[in-house]
């Protein structure tokens, strides 16, 4: 089970209230609510091995590059934060993401960053590695193009907290998308998505992208369809996918999650059964006021995980 944990803190943050707080007034309702997700997933889906996947780069450089407009509009606003590169982050969501990887820390649950590349990556790289079946639970539609039905990658994706999770396999993508999990970067390419600053083919939405990739296979198909006057395209589409041949060239590599990040090779996915510092835990425990939401953690490792 792989956790977008950006993704997942960032749900915590917004459906937890912020009157859910330390002893000393600070709010912890990331901190909690994630620690409350945890708990369930590890409850509901018993996974062997458990990955927090990190942002140590969450908008690389390298993306930058080939699309300046990557993620633009999530700078920070703030001038100091914006030459550092920062997310804009809630005021009161930024001073509780150290206390999370603390916790998981202490906990004992493998945590991944690594420079230069985005969550995304880690869990692309991690999938590509898997031997087995994968889960990966994140509210990033992005993440869908991992979905592999042949090799058991899913998707699970957060409708209401994590206790109402949409299992998303390739059925569930033709269903909703008309397109499977191998095709699913292909049309987020072409129908661009503002969220990520990304233009996409002016024109061409959802379902074009979806009727485009079914007719010509891939958007290397639909390329050299635009470049055949035989090809079956109407002269807009032909148009459309022409014009927009310097964004199509380099957008897949933007839109694609990498799949060869050099990851830790210390790395230890095993999902333990008891926390690996209790003293540091116990001392966040009491800092932080975690209460319940690191008794229900602890309880379902106990239950699920495996003596270190």
């Amino acid at each position: 089970m792989l956790l977008d944990s950006a993704s997942l803190y960032y749900r915590a943050y917004f459906g937890v209230p912020d009157s859910v707080r330390s002893p000393q007034g600070e709010p912890v309702n990331a901190v909690r609510g994630l620690l409350d997700f945890i708990a369930r997933l590890v409850s509901d889906h018993a996974p062997d091995q458990l990955v927090a996947c990190m942002d140590a780069d969450w908008r690389p450089q390298w993306r930058v590059d080939l699309i300046p407009s990557y993620k633009t509009h999530r700078v920070a606003e703030d001038p100091a934060a914006a030459e550092a590169g920062e997310e804009e982050t809630p005021d009161t969501l930024a001073p509780q993401v150290p206390v999370i990887t603390a916790v998981l820390d202490a906990l004992g649950i493998a945590r991944v960053g690594v420079p230069g590349y985005e969550a995304d990556d880690v869990i692309g790289s991690l999938t590509a590695r898997a031997t087995g079946p994968v889960d990966v639970v994140t509210g990033d539609r992005d993440l869908f193009q991992l979905v592999d039905d042949v090799r058991s990658v899913r998707v699970l994706y957060p409708i209401k907290g994590v206790g109402t999770l949409q299992l998303t396999d390739d059925a569930l993508l033709m269903e909703k998308y008309a397109v499977t999990g191998a095709q699913y970067a292909d049309m987020a390419a072409l129908r661009g998505d503002p969220s990520d600053g990304l233009p996409g083919v002016p024109g061409v939405g959802e379902k074009t992208a979806a009727k485009l990739i079914a007719q010509f296979g891939d958007l290397a198909g639909i390329e050299a369809a635009a470049a055949d006057p035989a090809a079956k395209l109407t002269p807009t589409q032909r148009k459309r996918i022409l014009d927009a041949a310097d964004y199509l060239a380099v957008a897949p590599k933007v839109v694609r999650v990498a799949a060869d990040v050099p990851l830790p090779a210390d790395l230890d996915p095993t999902l333990p059964a008891a926390p690996r510092d209790p003293q540091a835990l116990e001392q966040l425990a009491t800092r932080w006021g975690l209460g319940t939401s690191l008794t229900r953690v602890l309880d379902a490792l106990a239950h699920h995980g495996k003596p270190m």
